[in-house]
This record gives C-alpha cells, sequence and structure tokens, in this order.
C-alpha cells in the first residue's frame, strides 16, 4: 500500500478528525448556553438575514424542512424567535430573533468566540490565511468546482 494512502496520512480523515474534535467543543460550549447547535446555527442565520424562509434555514444548514420545521418550532415555542406573516407573500412566513433569543444567543457566541481567539492565538495569521484557501479549494472539489 501507498505509505501516502496509510489511514494516519490521509487528508480526509485528518480534516474529520479537526472537524470532529472542534465541532464536539463547540457544541459543548453551545450547550452551556442553553442551545443545541442546530438552534444556534438557526439563529446565528437569523442575525445575518432576518426574515430568512425555513425553506432556505434549511438549505443553508444542510438539513431537511422537516428537520428545520421542528427546530424553528421549539424555538419559537421557547420565545427565542418569532414568526410574522410576509407582508406581500400570504404564505410566507419571516422570521427573526426575538429579545430574548438574542440575549441567549450573545452568550452562546461568547463562547464560541472564545474558542475562535483560542484558535486565532495559536496559529498565525498567514496560515490562517493559507488554512481557509486551502479548505474552500477542498470545498470547491469536493462540488466538483476547480
Amino acid at each position: 500500500m501507498d505509505p501516502d494512502f496509510l489511514p494516519r496520512r490521509r487528508l480526509l480523515t485528518a480534516i474529520k478528525n479537526a472537524e470532529h474534535a472542534t465541532q464536539q467543543v463547540k457544541d459543548a460550549a453551545v450547550r452551556a448556553a442553553g442551545l443545541t447547535m442546530a438552534q444556534y446555527n438557526v439563529m446565528i442565520l437569523l442575525t445575518e438575514t432576518p426574515g430568512i424562509t425555513s425553506a432556505e434555514l434549511a438549505r443553508r444548514c444542510f438539513v431537511s424542512p422537516q428537520s428545520m420545521n421542528e427546530t424553528v418550532a421549539k424555538l419559537e415555542k421557547a420565545g427565542l424567535i418569532e414568526r410574522t406573516p410576509h407582508p406581500l407573500h400570504r404564505h410566507v412566513r419571516e422570521t427573526v430573533v426575538t429579545p430574548a433569543g438574542r440575549i441567549l444567543l450573545d452568550e452562546a457566541d461568547d463562547r464560541v468566540l472564545e474558542l475562535e481567539r483560542l484558535l486565532r492565538d495559536h496559529i498565525p495569521r498567514e496560515q490562517q490565511e493559507v488554512l481557509r484557501d486551502l479548505l474552500a479549494t477542498i470545498e470547491a472539489l469536493a462540488h466538483g468546482r476547480e
């Protein structure tokens, strides 16, 4: 077997291991603030694009519309988001983070940003840019774009 393709040397394995480790730590930080990762991701997207539809949230979070509907329903029931009829499209509901949701999201995001700072403090700025470029290249190749 080619030594470059031994499991411990495979790029996909290294990427998966790094992603798994960072997601575990991020998940713990978000849960400590009282949110699940799915809820955190939805609320972050809602602050970036208020009024986004559940269908678009599902696409951006890489989950099924049914799964997103469950997450949105739980957030709405908890008073962390609010859904209102769209002023122009009667079958579309706009979703926004409530003030109570914003407080909880800020707490969770502060914890996540601590982890982000830790990474940034230990990886030189130039290497961060190289890493971002490499990850973008990997993503493009995986999607068939070169």
